[in-house]
């Protein structure tokens, strides 16, 4: 079964992160990533990506489903930037340089060709540390986290079940896509694409109302145990922030200042190569 946002148990530097650390990394290096383009520094960020990748020991194939989502979105992003604006490379960097025109106004120019790899640079560049934050934190373990940095832990519990409630929702439409199966409704490859589409419509509504079910078991038995009545809690799965935690936070504001003091001495967010 294809599965996407599962937490991947296994022993490696970045699953010994705790969960904080590795949330406030994301959000820095993701607005150092989104916030530039500066084009040699989203390469180097999309090359240490993948080298923290290699070192989670994460396999390619246990997130591949992720990996082809978020391709396709960004296929889809580039196609649409070009549609709607196929000059846009060129009232960036204010030249224009054509390679070769493909019909009225669409030509293809090199400033419009740097935008789109940018583009692309921004996908690559966060695309590993997302799945990696999903792939190497523990629901548990973060809620803690969040908690023991100020953060309610009524919040931090609700984070918490949602980043669980996403594999089991998949596990739930596994098992009820073999129900329909059993049934006789193909699903499988061997059925067109269109009647597969139509035939997984059909789950959504016992999905959503097995869904709801849980929502209700879950929310009733935490008002049976008396979940909030206290302004604080213990956790099972805490852990203390350890001086590698401290640096790699260090290490996301550093992107963050950056990419800030690069706009500032640049006069622009972008490089430009064509001046």
């Amino acid at each position: 079964m294809i599965r996407i946002f599962n937490y991947i148990d296994r022993e490696s530097p970045i699953h010994r992160l705790t969960g904080a650390s590795k949330f406030a990394v994301l959000i820095l290096w993701s607005i150092a990533a989104m916030t530039t383009f500066c084009t040699p520094f989203l390469v180097a960020l999309t090359i240490l990506g993948l080298i923290l990748f290699s070192v989670s020991r994460i396999r390619l194939r246990e997130v591949r489903a992720m990996l082809i989502l978020t391709m396709a979105i960004m296929l889809l992003n580039n196609i649409l930037i070009y549609l709607f604006a196929p000059e846009q490379g060129v009232a960036i960097y204010g030249s224009r340089d054509v390679l070769f025109t493909i019909i009225g106004r669409y030509t293809v120019t090199k400033q419009q060709l740097l935008y789109h790899a940018n583009v692309i640079l921004k996908y690559t560049s966060t695309i590993p540390m997302i799945i990696l934050f999903v792939a190497t934190t523990n629901p548990s373990e973060f809620a803690a986290s969040l908690n023991r940095l100020g953060v309610n832990y009524r919040i931090a519990y609700a984070v918490a079940l949602a980043m669980r409630y996403i594999p089991d929702t998949q596990n739930e439409y596994h098992d009820i896509s073999l129900s329909q199966q059993a049934r006789g409704i193909e699903m499988s490859k061997k059925e067109n694409l269109f009647k597969r589409i139509a035939a997984a419509a059909s789950i959504i509504l016992p999905l959503i109302l097995s869904g709801m079910d849980r929502v209700d078991v879950i929310a009733n038995a935490m008002e049976l145990r008396g979940f909030g009545k206290n302004k604080k809690r213990t956790w099972y799965m805490g852990r203390k922030f350890t001086p590698v935690d401290i640096l790699c936070i260090i290490f996301g504001i550093m992107l963050v200042v950056f990419t800030t003091v690069y706009a500032m001495v640049n006069g622009s967010r972008f490089w430009n190569p064509f001046i």
